[in-house]
């Protein structure tokens, strides 16, 4: 009797543990998928602003090649930004590791 009851008390831990994996792969996906809206949000906010800037102080012909430029050159500085925060961020961890 002892023994039934414990194989199913194991068994309800497995399955409770299968459970928790699940949800902890799809934990991951959604941080994933977060991460990426979070980057595509920050290109789109990116352009709208330099649009914008080019749009304020608009002459009669805007040069396409000179916008598009600085919105390159905007994302580029965005990109490294977000990347310096991340080896800061990576530095707090190991300084508070060790």
């Amino acid at each position: 009797q002892n023994e039934k009851e414990l194989q199913n008390v194991v068994k309800q831990q497995e399955e409770k543990i299968l459970q928790l994996i699940d949800k902890s792969g799809e934990v991951t996906r959604l941080k994933g998928e977060i991460s990426q809206l979070k980057r595509s949000l920050q290109r789109a906010e990116t352009e709208a602003k330099v649009l914008w800037e080019e749009m304020r102080g608009q002459q009669p012909k805007v040069d396409t090649a000179h916008v598009q430029e600085r919105v390159l050159l905007r994302q580029e500085v965005d990109k490294l930004r977000l990347l310096l925060l991340e080896k800061e961020d990576e530095n707090l961890l190991l300084s508070d590791k060790y």
